[in-house]
Protein backbone atom coordinates (compact mmCIF):
# COMPACT_ATOMS: atom_id res chain seq x y z
CA UNK A 1 0.00 0.00 0.00
CA UNK A 2 1.33 3.43 -1.02
CA UNK A 3 2.18 5.75 1.95
CA UNK A 4 -0.04 8.39 2.58
CA UNK A 5 1.30 12.00 1.64
CA UNK A 6 1.63 14.73 4.49
CA UNK A 7 0.84 18.20 2.78
CA UNK A 8 0.47 21.36 4.79
CA UNK A 9 -1.05 24.49 3.85
CA UNK A 10 -0.03 27.69 5.83
CA UNK A 11 -2.24 30.76 5.34
CA UNK A 12 -1.42 33.86 6.78
CA UNK A 13 -4.49 35.80 8.41
CA UNK A 14 -5.63 38.97 6.57
CA UNK A 15 -1.83 39.41 5.92
CA UNK A 16 -1.65 42.90 4.74
CA UNK A 17 -4.16 44.08 6.88
CA UNK A 18 -2.47 42.38 9.89
CA UNK A 19 0.67 43.85 9.24
CA UNK A 20 -0.29 47.34 8.70
CA UNK A 21 -2.06 46.94 12.65
CA UNK A 22 1.37 45.12 13.34
CA UNK A 23 3.60 48.05 12.72
CA UNK A 24 0.74 50.55 13.63
CA UNK A 25 -0.71 49.67 17.26
CA UNK A 26 -3.30 52.47 17.05
CA UNK A 27 -4.68 50.19 14.00
CA UNK A 28 -5.32 47.13 16.00
CA UNK A 29 -9.04 45.99 17.05
CA UNK A 30 -10.06 48.72 14.00
CA UNK A 31 -11.89 47.80 10.83
CA UNK A 32 -8.66 48.27 8.20
CA UNK A 33 -8.62 48.35 4.88
CA UNK A 34 -5.49 48.06 3.03
CA UNK A 35 -6.18 49.31 -1.07
CA UNK A 36 -6.11 51.55 -3.86
CA UNK A 37 -7.69 54.98 -4.25
CA UNK A 38 -11.41 54.87 -3.73
CA UNK A 39 -11.32 57.77 -6.53
CA UNK A 40 -8.85 56.03 -9.16
CA UNK A 41 -11.22 52.86 -9.36
CA UNK A 42 -8.90 51.61 -6.50
CA UNK A 43 -9.48 48.00 -5.08
CA UNK A 44 -9.21 46.21 -1.40
CA UNK A 45 -6.03 44.16 -1.42
CA UNK A 46 -7.09 43.28 2.06
CA UNK A 47 -9.96 43.58 4.81
CA UNK A 48 -9.21 42.85 8.65
CA UNK A 49 -11.34 40.89 10.74
CA UNK A 50 -12.95 44.07 12.28
CA UNK A 51 -14.31 44.91 8.68
CA UNK A 52 -15.40 41.65 7.20
CA UNK A 53 -18.91 41.61 9.37
CA UNK A 54 -19.43 44.66 7.33
CA UNK A 55 -19.27 42.57 3.55
CA UNK A 56 -16.08 43.95 3.05
CA UNK A 57 -13.74 41.57 1.48
CA UNK A 58 -10.75 41.44 -1.24
CA UNK A 59 -11.06 42.58 -4.98
CA UNK A 60 -13.69 45.00 -4.08
CA UNK A 61 -13.88 48.32 -5.38
CA UNK A 62 -12.15 50.41 -2.82
CA UNK A 63 -15.27 53.06 -3.14
CA UNK A 64 -17.66 50.25 -2.74
CA UNK A 65 -16.10 48.69 0.71
CA UNK A 66 -15.96 52.18 2.44
CA UNK A 67 -19.66 52.78 1.76
CA UNK A 68 -20.30 49.49 3.40
CA UNK A 69 -17.88 50.32 5.66
CA UNK A 70 -17.56 54.27 6.25
CA UNK A 71 -15.87 54.19 9.48
CA UNK A 72 -13.34 52.23 8.09
CA UNK A 73 -9.80 53.39 7.86
CA UNK A 74 -8.04 53.10 4.75
CA UNK A 75 -4.55 52.85 4.43
CA UNK A 76 -2.06 51.88 1.51
CA UNK A 77 -0.65 48.93 1.04
CA UNK A 78 3.55 48.13 1.18
CA UNK A 79 4.57 45.24 -0.86
CA UNK A 80 8.11 45.64 0.27
CA UNK A 81 7.41 45.48 4.02
CA UNK A 82 4.74 42.37 3.05
CA UNK A 83 7.47 40.65 0.70
CA UNK A 84 10.03 41.19 3.96
CA UNK A 85 8.25 38.92 6.53
CA UNK A 86 7.06 36.75 3.57
CA UNK A 87 10.76 35.82 3.32
CA UNK A 88 10.51 35.11 6.67
CA UNK A 89 7.82 33.10 6.70
CA UNK A 90 9.68 31.36 4.01
CA UNK A 91 12.52 30.35 5.48
CA UNK A 92 10.91 28.79 8.16
CA UNK A 93 9.26 26.54 5.70
CA UNK A 94 12.29 25.54 3.92
CA UNK A 95 14.09 24.66 7.53
CA UNK A 96 11.64 21.86 7.50
CA UNK A 97 11.28 20.69 3.73
CA UNK A 98 12.70 21.98 0.38
CA UNK A 99 9.35 20.95 -1.06
CA UNK A 100 7.67 24.17 -0.89
CA UNK A 101 5.23 25.77 -3.35
CA UNK A 102 4.33 29.44 -2.88
CA UNK A 103 0.79 30.30 -3.97
CA UNK A 104 1.28 33.95 -2.94
CA UNK A 105 3.16 36.14 -0.70
CA UNK A 106 1.18 34.72 2.19
CA UNK A 107 0.27 30.96 1.22
CA UNK A 108 2.56 27.76 0.38
CA UNK A 109 2.43 24.09 0.27
CA UNK A 110 4.23 21.83 1.94
CA UNK A 111 5.34 18.44 1.75
CA UNK A 112 6.51 17.14 4.95
CA UNK A 113 6.09 13.66 4.35
CA UNK A 114 9.89 12.57 4.28
CA UNK A 115 10.40 15.19 6.84
CA UNK A 116 8.69 13.15 9.92
CA UNK A 117 11.81 10.79 9.49
CA UNK A 118 13.59 14.47 11.42
CA UNK A 119 10.78 16.17 12.59
CA UNK A 120 8.79 14.15 14.01
CA UNK A 121 5.10 13.49 12.89
CA UNK A 122 3.27 16.10 10.55
CA UNK A 123 0.89 17.32 13.16
CA UNK A 124 4.29 18.34 15.27
CA UNK A 125 5.80 19.94 12.23
CA UNK A 126 2.37 22.05 11.42
CA UNK A 127 2.29 23.39 14.75
CA UNK A 128 6.03 24.36 14.94
CA UNK A 129 5.80 26.20 12.03
CA UNK A 130 2.83 28.32 13.17
CA UNK A 131 4.88 28.88 16.54
CA UNK A 132 7.96 30.14 14.94
CA UNK A 133 5.56 32.55 12.71
CA UNK A 134 4.05 33.38 15.98
CA UNK A 135 7.55 33.96 17.48
CA UNK A 136 9.64 35.35 14.19
CA UNK A 137 6.93 37.73 12.84
CA UNK A 138 4.19 38.29 15.85
CA UNK A 139 1.35 37.36 13.17
CA UNK A 140 -1.03 34.32 12.75
CA UNK A 141 -1.45 31.52 10.41
CA UNK A 142 -3.97 29.23 9.88
CA UNK A 143 -2.89 25.68 8.98
CA UNK A 144 -4.25 22.40 7.72
CA UNK A 145 -2.35 18.95 7.20
CA UNK A 146 -4.25 16.38 5.09
CA UNK A 147 -2.81 13.74 2.27
CA UNK A 148 -3.59 16.25 -0.69
CA UNK A 149 -3.37 19.57 -1.32
CA UNK A 150 -6.90 19.85 -1.86
CA UNK A 151 -7.51 18.99 1.47
CA UNK A 152 -5.07 20.78 3.24
CA UNK A 153 -6.38 24.10 1.96
CA UNK A 154 -10.25 23.14 2.87
CA UNK A 155 -8.79 21.83 6.52
CA UNK A 156 -6.56 25.75 6.70
CA UNK A 157 -10.13 27.54 6.07
CA UNK A 158 -11.75 25.94 8.50
CA UNK A 159 -11.14 27.48 11.74
CA UNK A 160 -9.49 31.00 10.83
CA UNK A 161 -8.29 32.73 12.09
CA UNK A 162 -5.00 31.06 13.97
CA UNK A 163 -6.75 27.70 13.27
CA UNK A 164 -5.34 24.15 13.04
CA UNK A 165 -7.16 21.52 11.24
CA UNK A 166 -6.16 17.75 10.23
CA UNK A 167 -7.91 15.92 8.05
CA UNK A 168 -7.22 12.26 8.15
CA UNK A 169 -9.00 9.16 6.03
CA UNK A 170 -10.96 8.58 9.06
CA UNK A 171 -12.47 11.57 9.42
CA UNK A 172 -12.29 12.32 5.65
CA UNK A 173 -16.29 12.29 4.94
CA UNK A 174 -17.36 13.03 8.29
CA UNK A 175 -15.58 16.69 7.52
CA UNK A 176 -16.74 16.96 3.96
CA UNK A 177 -20.18 15.94 3.63
CA UNK A 178 -22.12 19.32 5.90
CA UNK A 179 -19.68 21.91 4.23
CA UNK A 180 -21.68 23.56 1.40
CA UNK A 181 -20.62 22.73 -2.06
CA UNK A 182 -19.34 26.38 -2.36
CA UNK A 183 -16.28 25.38 -0.14
CA UNK A 184 -15.21 22.79 -3.26
CA UNK A 185 -11.45 24.62 -4.67
CA UNK A 186 -12.77 26.33 -7.81
CA UNK A 187 -16.35 26.10 -7.08
CA UNK A 188 -17.65 29.62 -7.84
CA UNK A 189 -21.28 31.18 -8.07
CA UNK A 190 -22.21 30.16 -11.05
CA UNK A 191 -21.41 26.42 -10.30
CA UNK A 192 -23.02 26.98 -6.99
CA UNK A 193 -25.92 28.01 -8.57
CA UNK A 194 -26.37 25.67 -10.65
CA UNK A 195 -25.52 22.84 -8.43
CA UNK A 196 -28.26 24.16 -6.02
CA UNK A 197 -30.73 24.15 -8.77
CA UNK A 198 -30.20 20.72 -9.13
CA UNK A 199 -30.72 20.06 -5.45
CA UNK A 200 -26.99 19.89 -4.16
CA UNK A 201 -26.41 22.15 -1.45
CA UNK A 202 -23.81 20.26 0.48
CA UNK A 203 -20.46 17.96 -0.52
CA UNK A 204 -22.21 14.48 1.05
CA UNK A 205 -25.17 15.19 -1.48
CA UNK A 206 -22.94 15.76 -4.32
CA UNK A 207 -20.34 12.87 -3.50
CA UNK A 208 -23.51 10.75 -3.93
CA UNK A 209 -24.43 11.70 -7.35
CA UNK A 210 -23.60 9.19 -10.18
CA UNK A 211 -20.96 11.39 -12.89
CA UNK A 212 -23.90 10.68 -15.41
CA UNK A 213 -26.09 13.52 -13.20
CA UNK A 214 -23.92 15.44 -12.15
CA UNK A 215 -22.63 16.27 -16.14
CA UNK A 216 -26.31 17.08 -16.32
CA UNK A 217 -25.93 19.96 -14.21
CA UNK A 218 -22.44 20.98 -14.19
CA UNK A 219 -21.18 19.96 -17.45
CA UNK A 220 -17.29 18.53 -18.28
CA UNK A 221 -16.64 19.67 -14.64
CA UNK A 222 -18.53 16.59 -13.55
CA UNK A 223 -15.56 14.65 -13.00
CA UNK A 224 -13.33 16.83 -11.27
CA UNK A 225 -16.00 17.59 -8.93
CA UNK A 226 -17.02 14.30 -7.86
CA UNK A 227 -13.31 13.70 -7.40
CA UNK A 228 -12.84 16.89 -4.90
CA UNK A 229 -16.31 15.46 -3.43
CA UNK A 230 -14.49 12.43 -2.52
CA UNK A 231 -11.47 14.40 -1.46
CA UNK A 232 -9.04 13.10 -3.87
CA UNK A 233 -6.47 15.21 -5.51
CA UNK A 234 -3.13 13.61 -7.25
CA UNK A 235 -1.30 16.93 -7.86
CA UNK A 236 1.98 17.07 -6.94
CA UNK A 237 3.70 20.30 -4.79
CA UNK A 238 5.33 21.93 -7.15
CA UNK A 239 9.28 23.48 -5.84
CA UNK A 240 11.14 24.93 -8.51
CA UNK A 241 13.99 26.52 -6.99
CA UNK A 242 15.11 28.05 -10.48
CA UNK A 243 13.37 31.53 -11.64
CA UNK A 244 11.39 30.00 -14.33
CA UNK A 245 8.58 32.95 -14.14
CA UNK A 246 7.71 35.23 -12.21
CA UNK A 247 3.92 35.94 -11.49
CA UNK A 248 0.88 37.45 -9.12
CA UNK A 249 -2.37 36.45 -9.03
CA UNK A 250 -5.68 37.10 -6.68
CA UNK A 251 -8.73 34.86 -5.79
CA UNK A 252 -11.93 36.48 -5.68
CA UNK A 253 -14.05 35.95 -2.50
CA UNK A 254 -16.71 36.78 -4.56
CA UNK A 255 -17.11 35.83 -8.43
CA UNK A 256 -15.93 39.69 -10.29
CA UNK A 257 -17.39 40.13 -13.49
CA UNK A 258 -16.90 44.27 -14.10
CA UNK A 259 -13.76 44.50 -16.25
CA UNK A 260 -13.16 47.86 -14.99
CA UNK A 261 -12.53 46.35 -11.46
CA UNK A 262 -10.42 43.34 -13.37
CA UNK A 263 -8.07 45.98 -15.04
CA UNK A 264 -7.53 47.58 -11.63
CA UNK A 265 -6.50 44.54 -10.13
CA UNK A 266 -4.40 43.45 -13.53
CA UNK A 267 -2.94 46.66 -13.23
CA UNK A 268 -1.59 46.18 -9.84
CA UNK A 269 -0.03 42.74 -10.81
CA UNK A 270 1.84 44.06 -13.54
CA UNK A 271 3.15 46.97 -11.48
CA UNK A 272 4.26 44.02 -8.83
CA UNK A 273 5.87 41.58 -11.25
CA UNK A 274 7.16 44.08 -13.45
CA UNK A 275 9.54 45.85 -10.32
CA UNK A 276 10.46 42.03 -9.23
CA UNK A 277 11.68 41.76 -12.65
CA UNK A 278 13.87 45.01 -12.32
CA UNK A 279 15.24 44.33 -8.67
CA UNK A 280 16.34 40.54 -10.25
CA UNK A 281 17.77 43.03 -12.94
CA UNK A 282 15.67 40.18 -15.71
CA UNK A 283 13.45 40.40 -18.63
CA UNK A 284 10.73 38.85 -19.84
CA UNK A 285 9.98 37.51 -23.28
CA UNK A 286 6.19 36.39 -22.77
CA UNK A 287 3.22 37.60 -20.73
CA UNK A 288 0.64 35.04 -20.11
CA UNK A 289 -2.92 36.11 -18.02
CA UNK A 290 -4.65 33.39 -15.96
CA UNK A 291 -8.53 33.48 -15.30
CA UNK A 292 -10.93 31.06 -13.79
CA UNK A 293 -14.26 31.39 -14.53
CA UNK A 294 -16.94 31.10 -11.74
CA UNK A 295 -18.06 28.17 -13.21
CA UNK A 296 -14.53 26.39 -12.59
CA UNK A 297 -12.95 26.38 -15.99
CA UNK A 298 -9.60 28.12 -16.07
CA UNK A 299 -7.88 29.35 -19.44
CA UNK A 300 -4.75 31.19 -19.96
CA UNK A 301 -3.39 33.89 -22.50
CA UNK A 302 -0.49 34.36 -23.92
CA UNK A 303 1.30 37.04 -26.24
CA UNK A 304 5.14 37.08 -27.17
CA UNK A 305 6.03 40.57 -28.30
CA UNK A 306 9.20 41.51 -30.47
CA UNK A 307 11.46 42.55 -27.93
CA UNK A 308 11.64 41.40 -23.84
CA UNK A 309 11.07 43.82 -21.47
CA UNK A 310 10.84 44.53 -18.08
CA UNK A 311 9.10 48.19 -18.51
CA UNK A 312 6.20 48.54 -16.49
CA UNK A 313 4.05 50.33 -19.62
CA UNK A 314 5.04 47.95 -22.07
CA UNK A 315 3.86 45.06 -19.73
CA UNK A 316 0.65 46.91 -19.35
CA UNK A 317 -0.03 47.40 -22.81
CA UNK A 318 0.45 43.64 -23.99
CA UNK A 319 -1.41 42.61 -20.82
CA UNK A 320 -4.34 45.03 -21.36
CA UNK A 321 -4.54 44.06 -24.77
CA UNK A 322 -4.54 40.22 -24.40
CA UNK A 323 -7.38 40.99 -21.29
CA UNK A 324 -9.29 42.96 -23.51
CA UNK A 325 -8.96 40.70 -26.87
CA UNK A 326 -10.24 37.80 -23.92
CA UNK A 327 -12.76 39.88 -22.70
CA UNK A 328 -14.54 40.58 -26.18
CA UNK A 329 -14.27 37.21 -27.24
CA UNK A 330 -15.43 35.00 -24.30
CA UNK A 331 -15.04 37.11 -20.94
CA UNK A 332 -17.39 36.43 -17.68
CA UNK A 333 -17.39 36.50 -13.72
CA UNK A 334 -13.74 35.65 -12.45
CA UNK A 335 -12.79 33.55 -9.39
CA UNK A 336 -9.31 34.54 -9.94
CA UNK A 337 -6.96 36.88 -12.34
CA UNK A 338 -3.14 36.37 -12.34
CA UNK A 339 -0.34 37.84 -14.15
CA UNK A 340 2.60 35.76 -15.21
CA UNK A 341 6.17 36.49 -17.41
CA UNK A 342 8.44 33.59 -18.84
CA UNK A 343 10.98 33.49 -20.71
CA UNK A 344 13.56 35.40 -18.53
CA UNK A 345 16.55 36.64 -19.58
CA UNK A 346 19.67 38.86 -17.52
CA UNK A 347 18.47 42.26 -18.43
CA UNK A 348 22.00 43.10 -21.09
CA UNK A 349 21.12 40.06 -22.95
CA UNK A 350 20.55 40.18 -26.81
CA UNK A 351 21.57 42.59 -28.97
CA UNK A 352 21.89 46.05 -28.00
CA UNK A 353 20.83 49.09 -30.09
CA UNK A 354 22.83 51.35 -31.01
CA UNK A 355 20.73 54.03 -31.32
CA UNK A 356 17.81 53.38 -28.29
CA UNK A 357 14.49 54.70 -28.75
CA UNK A 358 14.13 57.61 -26.89
CA UNK A 359 10.16 56.73 -25.70
CA UNK A 360 11.66 53.48 -24.10
CA UNK A 361 14.77 55.81 -22.34
CA UNK A 362 12.16 58.03 -20.87
CA UNK A 363 9.66 54.52 -20.01
CA UNK A 364 13.11 53.01 -17.87
CA UNK A 365 13.65 56.47 -16.64
CA UNK A 366 10.04 57.00 -14.94
CA UNK A 367 10.48 53.38 -13.82
CA UNK A 368 13.66 54.17 -11.49
CA UNK A 369 12.06 57.25 -10.16
CA UNK A 370 9.01 55.29 -9.32
CA UNK A 371 11.26 52.17 -7.73
CA UNK A 372 12.80 54.64 -5.80
CA UNK A 373 9.70 56.55 -4.58
CA UNK A 374 8.20 53.57 -3.39
CA UNK A 375 11.02 51.81 -1.86
CA UNK A 376 11.21 55.19 0.25
CA UNK A 377 7.66 55.74 1.17
CA UNK A 378 5.42 52.45 0.40
CA UNK A 379 3.67 51.11 -2.57
CA UNK A 380 0.77 53.76 -2.38
CA UNK A 381 3.18 57.18 -2.58
CA UNK A 382 3.18 56.58 -6.48
CA UNK A 383 0.17 55.65 -8.48
CA UNK A 384 -0.78 54.37 -12.09
CA UNK A 385 -3.76 54.89 -13.03
CA UNK A 386 -5.90 52.06 -14.95
CA UNK A 387 -6.02 54.91 -18.43
CA UNK A 388 -8.34 52.34 -20.14
CA UNK A 389 -8.41 52.79 -23.59
CA UNK A 390 -4.63 55.10 -23.42
CA UNK A 391 -1.21 53.87 -24.89
CA UNK A 392 -0.71 52.79 -21.31
CA UNK A 393 -0.83 53.47 -17.36
CA UNK A 394 0.23 57.28 -16.53
CA UNK A 395 1.46 57.90 -13.21
CA UNK A 396 0.26 60.47 -10.46
CA UNK A 397 0.67 61.36 -6.98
Amino acid sequence: MARLRRIIHVDMDAFYASVEQLDHPELRGKPVIVGGDPKSRGVVSAASYEVRPFGVHSAMPTAQALRLCPHAILVPGRMERYAEISQTIHTIFESYTPLVEPISLDEAFLDVTDSENLFGPAETIGQAIKTRIREETHLTASVGLASNKFLAKLASDLRKPDGFVVITEENREETLDPLPVGRIWGVGKVTEKALHTGGIETIGQLRRRSVAELRRIVGNAAEELLRLAHGLDDREVEADRQCKSLSSEQTFATDVADPDVLLGVLMEQVEEVAQRLRRRRLKARTITLKLRYGDFRTVTRSETPGESTNVTNLLWQTAERVFRQWHSRSGGPLRLLGFGVSGLEDEHAGQQLLFPDPQQDKLKKLDQIVDKIRDRYGKRAVHRGNCTGRNGPETTD
